[in-house]
This record gives structure tokens, C-alpha cells and sequence, in this order.
């Protein structure tokens, strides 16, 4: 297995959001995470990616067979694990390819591998923006500056191509998305998919995975995982809202 949760609870502050939950992926899987507002989704997206300020109570995260949690947030990209944001962060200063060619070359480095030349990078970089059809003047822009909600996700999208994980988290990447910018986001997801990946993908609504099939969903509910199925639970949730899940795990 790829990723193994077992009884994993987290707090922020004060506030319990987690509350024992329990999760395994397999490589070539997409996994997603569906609940309502304040379930626990994020929270979780977050954990995996090693955000401080959440706080792991008590259970375990296993990575390829590693602790997780004994990695820094660094680490663990470095390991392959990607986080894209439900709200991306600008990076004022930073353009977009320096951003890039940056973190291509630690992770590179990291699996024992020589940097890209310029030439090298910018082949790969014309690759990538083309199938989530990023201009080439947009990547000499700071980071997300100016971006609108649609180019940060696809801009998201653009730096989990290049960097190459093995478990990629998204974290409601499908939000505030257009149907055409919905469209690229999920071809550059699906082009993303692999027999030695793995995908775990948060999101409220099912209309993404009518375009990124995915192997498993799971309906969380106050930091518990309460049901799994297929794809056709995202549409009966679709259908029927949270409630008869609820009333189910009651």
C-alpha cells in the first residue's frame, strides 16, 4: 500500500476535527474524500502535507511504509508527496518558472539525480503548461500574482506535472472552476494517473469525477469515515445530500 491511516485524530487549538479516521490507498487508485462543510476534508488534506498547526493527538500515517509524521513538510515533498491548496498562496517576486525550476531540481536531487540544463527544464516546462494550457508569459509572472481562480488551479495542476509525485492531494481543486476550466484541470489530472500513483482528491461536489474517474469514495462526517463505494455514491450524494449518510452513522 501507498498511504495506510489508521485511527487518526487531530486537533486544532483547542477543537477536535478529526476523530479516528481510517484510510488505505494502493498505487494506480484515486481516492475521493466527500462531506460536508466542516467534516474534516481539509483537515486532512492538511495532515498529509504536514501543515504545523494541526495537531496529531494520537494514530498513524504510513508512506510507503514510513512514518510520515516523523517528516518535515519538505521531506515529505521531497519523498513525493504534493499538496495542491484550495487556496493558493502568491508568492510576490517569485516567478512562476524560477518557482519551478527550483523545486524540480531539489526533488531531483533528492532521488540522486543531475539538475535540468535551462534547455532541458524549458522543454519539459512547454510540455507541461501546454496540456493545462498555461501561456507562456504567465509562467514568467510571480507566482499566482494576478492569477484568476481558474489559472491558480491549473497553475496547481502544472506543478504537480512537474514535479512528478507519487501521491498527489487535491485539495478542492475543482472549486470555483468554470465547466472549460474544470475540463483542463481533469485532463491534467488524468494525465497525471499511473500504475505507481496515487491520488487522493477532496471535493464537495461529484461533477469533477464525472471526468476523473475515481476508484473509491468516501463520505466523511465529524472526522470519521462513515461510508465508502464507488463512483455511483458520489452521484447518490449528489442526489440526496449528507443526510441519510448521517442518519445511517448515527
Amino acid at each position: 500500500m501507498l498511504l495506510e491511516i489508521r485511527d487518526l485524530h487531530v486537533s486544532v487549538g483547542e477543537t477536535d476535527i478529526l476523530k479516528g479516521l481510517n484510510l488505505t490507498v494502493n498505487p494506480g487508485e484515486v481516492h475521493a474524500i466527500m462531506g460536508p462543510n466542516g467534516s474534516g476534508k481539509s483537515t486532512l488534506a492538511n495532515v498529509i502535507a504536514g501543515r504545523p498547526e494541526f495537531t496529531v493527538v494520537r494514530g498513524e500515517v504510513s508512506y510507503q511504509g514510513r512514518d510520515l509524521m516523523a517528516l518535515l513538510p519538505e521531506e515529505r515533498a521531497r519523498e513525493g508527496v504534493f499538496m495542491a491548496f484550495q487556496y493558493p498562496a502568491e508568492l510576490a517576486g517569485v516567478r512562476t518558472w524560477q518557482f519551478l525550476k527550483a523545486s524540480v531540481d531539489a526533488v531531483r536531487k533528492h532521488r540522486g539525480m543531475k539538475e535540468l540544463s535551462i534547455r532541458e527544464f524549458d522543454r519539459l516546462l512547454d510540455e507541461k503548461r501546454r496540456m493545462v494550457r498555461i501561456d507562456a508569459d504567465m509562467v514568467k509572472r510571480s507566482v499566482n500574482e494576478g492569477y484568476s481562480g481558474g489559472e491558480k488551479k491549473r497553475n496547481e495542476v502544472l506543478q504537480m506535472a512537474m514535479l512528478d509525485p507519487t501521491l498527489a492531494v487535491l485539495d478542492e481543486t475543482d472549486s470555483g472552476l468554470d465547466i472549460d476550466a474544470l475540463r483542463i484541470v481533469a485532463d491534467g489530472v488524468n494525465s497525471f494517473r499511473s500504475p505507481s500513483k496515487a491520488i487522493v482528491m477532496v471535493t464537495h461536489y461529484q461533477r469533477i469525477l464525472g471526468y476523473v474517474s475515481p476508484d473509491r469514495v468516501h463520505v466523511l462526517l465529524d472526522g470519521r469515515i462513515v461510508r465508502s463505494g464507488g463512483r455511483e455514491l458520489a452521484l447518490e450524494l449528489e442526489e440526496k445530500g449528507y443526510d441519510w449518510v448521517r442518519a445511517e452513522a448515527a
